[in-house]
């Protein structure tokens, strides 16, 4: 009974179910226009954890936390995000290669599986009602997925396409701007990229909302790489999000969400700790996935 409840996940806020190493770049939420009297703030945060011990050994933390200004048409917000997961696994060697294993020859190996966060800063200045210019940068790291560190900006036009009391209709056109270190003895690569983005939002009741995301990012440069050289277009990426959030109660937040990520160039795998063959350089998995559910407690 005591090893099953040490088993439970102590979960404070986020928990976070990734198909891959996941590339969690920061979420490419649109920016819409609000009537606002003087200054606004929001703020929000979750965080979780989730640990097991006995025969399944684990430790994941994750955090993130959002806050923005609105003064009147200039809007200025900041999401962070990080995430850290551990894990014991089972080895069963037979050194002494007599065919079985005895009690000398099972071990516990120790691999970090997610180890990533991000800060996104972003500008929005609104004008002629649906019309916005909109400017952001961006900073990262996602080490199991080959990436050591990431940084750009952003910066381009943003239009309400539709909206009434339930429904609306975003679009953005821009510029994106992508500089990425490896973990690996790779070359780096800065990308130019035109963007795209469209985004839907639903106020199903008082309480409840939808969220769907779509971007997609078409590098306008050929890229010089440790594996061959990238040419325009062929390392495109795409961004997919979908997102379900009711309230629980006054300040706490219920959400549900799927992102999925597309790199059609993926950065080399970090490595091991023997070298690969000569020529060999292995590449992360083209496409990330992650199912998160969250609660959400706004402070503001």
């Amino acid at each position: 009974m005591l090893r099953s409840l040490a088993s439970l996940a102590l979960v404070v806020g986020t928990l976070a179910v990734e198909g891959t190493a996941s590339a969690q770049e920061p979420k490419f939420e649109f920016a819409k226009k609000e009537e606002v009297k003087g200054v606004e703030w929001k703020a929000s945060a979750s965080a979780g954890l989730i640990l097991t011990t006995g025969n399944s050994r684990a430790l994941a933390v994750s955090g993130s936390a959002h806050v923005s200004r609105r003064d009147g048409d200039d809007k200025l917000t900041f999401d962070g995000a990080g995430a850290f997961a551990r894990s014991e696994v089972l080895l069963a060697i037979d050194s002494n290669g007599n065919g079985t294993i005895g009690p000398d020859e099972i071990t516990r190996d120790t691999q970090t599986t997610t180890r990533n966060w991000n800060f996104k800063l972003r500008y929005d200045r609104y004008f002629a009602g649906p019309n916005s210019a909109f400017l952001s940068g961006r900073i990262g790291a996602d080490e199991p997925a080959g990436k050591q560190l990431y940084g750009g900006g952003q910066i381009g036009y943003s239009r309400e396409l539709y909206k009434d009391d339930v429904h609306e209709i975003v679009a953005e056109i821009g510029y994106d701007f992508t500089y990425e270190s490896y973990v690996g003895k790779t070359d780096n690569l800065a990308i130019h990229s035109a963007r795209l983005y469209a985004g839907y939002n639903a106020k199903l009741s008082p309480d409840t909302s939808f969220l769907a995301d779509a971007e997609a990012l078409f590098n306008l440069n050929g890229e010089s790489s440790s594996t061959g050289d990238i040419s325009t277009f062929e390392d495109t990426r795409l961004n997919l999000k979908v997102a379900l959030t009711t309230k629980l109660v006054q300040h706490i937040d219920f959400r549900f969400s799927f992102t999925a990520r597309y790199d059609n160039a993926p950065a080399p795998l970090p490595g091991f700790a023997k070298p690969y063959d000569p020529g060999f350089i292995p590449l992360a998995d083209k496409l990330d996935a992650i199912t998160e559910v969250a609660l959400i407690v706004s402070f503001i």
